[in-house]
Parts: C-alpha cells; structure tokens; sequence
C-alpha cells in the first residue's frame, strides 16, 4: 500500500514496484485519515509512507505509523522520505516502522527493503542507518534547573546586588540560610560565582 500525499509520487512508484513479479500494489492513500480507512478494508503486508503528509503537519506520518503498529499489527511500515535526520530516524522506528529509506534509493534497494520488511525484518539503507546510529548516540538534551520558590527569591536578590546577610535580612533568614540558598542556586546553574549565576539566570529567561 502506497502512502503519499502527492498523486504523482504514488503513481511513479506503482508503476516501479508493479515491474516486480512478486510485488502488488493493492491500494494508495494520501492522508492519515484515508489510509485507516483503507486499512479497513484491505491488509497489505507493507505500508511504504511518506512521512510529510500535508503541508500543514510535520507529524501526520509518525501519528500514522504509530496508528497502523498499534492498530495493524500485521502490516509492517516502511517509511520512504526526503527528510534524513537522526531524530526522525529514531522517532519512526519508536513509531513502529520496521524500515526507513530515502526517496532517491536505488528501485533494487527499495525492492529489497519491502521484501525484508514483509518477512519481518528490518530495512534501512546506509544513510538511514548511520542517521540512527548518530542518533542513538547522541547526548541527551539537558534538564533545565528549577529553582525552589525561597531560591528564586535569593535570586533576585542576588541579581540585585545583595550580599548574603542583605538577603537574610530582606527574607527573615539567617545569613547562613541564604549562603546555603545561594550555594544550591550556583550548583543548579552550574556555575562558581554569583556574578556568573547572575548571567546564565538571565540567559535562560529565570530572571
């Protein structure tokens, strides 16, 4: 089954794969919406899916790979696309397609990427697969500090100018409390001075 918002694509590619002696195309679709309902009616062994189904949405093709392995267990996705980007690589095999593959592949390959994806393997062509390596190894995205309600108050008075007994004296702590407030601030931030913390608060918009 061929999922791709532009006709034209749909056609070209039905009429490469239906060359093959062992390969049928038995339905298209151009958008989530149809392609469940086609899905109603008929089950393909493959589903090749563009994941850029509508201008307006850069999620409707991840939605629908996620849709049909919950939904469609049975019927294996291989996504077929422009857009080569790590994440995306990971997002749609967390989605639930068993193949990933760029548009301008050679027929062979994509020929024996639907034949491995139906004996339920996996398929991806070089680029796709070094995209998902580098994506699996890629740093996790960092965790912004969150600061108590009394440290976000030592803040602003911190960006203020105040000194540690200032700042007692303005909360109602002791001075000590507030360099133990104020400790715990240049922590969290990451860094080792006052005027430091100052700095990377305003940067990340905490002041």
């Amino acid at each position: 089954m061929l999922v791709d918002d532009h006709a034209i694509v749909r056609q070209g590619l039905r009429s490469v794969l239906e060359r093959e002696p062992d390969i049928t195309v038995v339905a298209e679709a151009s958008s989530r919406g149809e392609a469940l309902a086609v899905l109603e009616r008929v089950t393909p062994k493959v589903v090749l899916l563009d994941l850029k189904l509508s201008t307006s949405s850069d999620t409707e093709g991840l939605e629908l790979a996620h849709a049909i392995s919950t939904g469609h267990p049975s019927v294996a996705v291989l996504v077929l696309t422009t857009f080569l980007d790590e994440n995306l690589v990971l997002e749609a095999v967390r989605a639930g397609a068993k193949g990933y593959v760029v548009k301008d592949v050679d027929t062979a390959a994509l020929v024996r990427a639907i034949h491995d994806v139906s004996q339920g393997e996996s398929a991806f062509d070089a680029r796709s697969a070094a995209a998902m390596v580098r994506g699996m190894q890629a740093p996790p995205a960092p965790v912004e500090p969150t600061l108590s309600a009394r440290e976000d108050e030592v803040l602003q008075l911190l960006a203020r100018g105040l000194s540690n007994k200032e700042i007692g004296k303005r909360l109602y702590i002791s001075e000590t409390t507030a360099k133990f407030h104020v400790g715990n601030i240049l922590r969290k931030l990451g860094v080792s001075g006052r005027a430091e913390a100052v700095y990377e608060a305003t940067k990340r918009g905490m002041l």
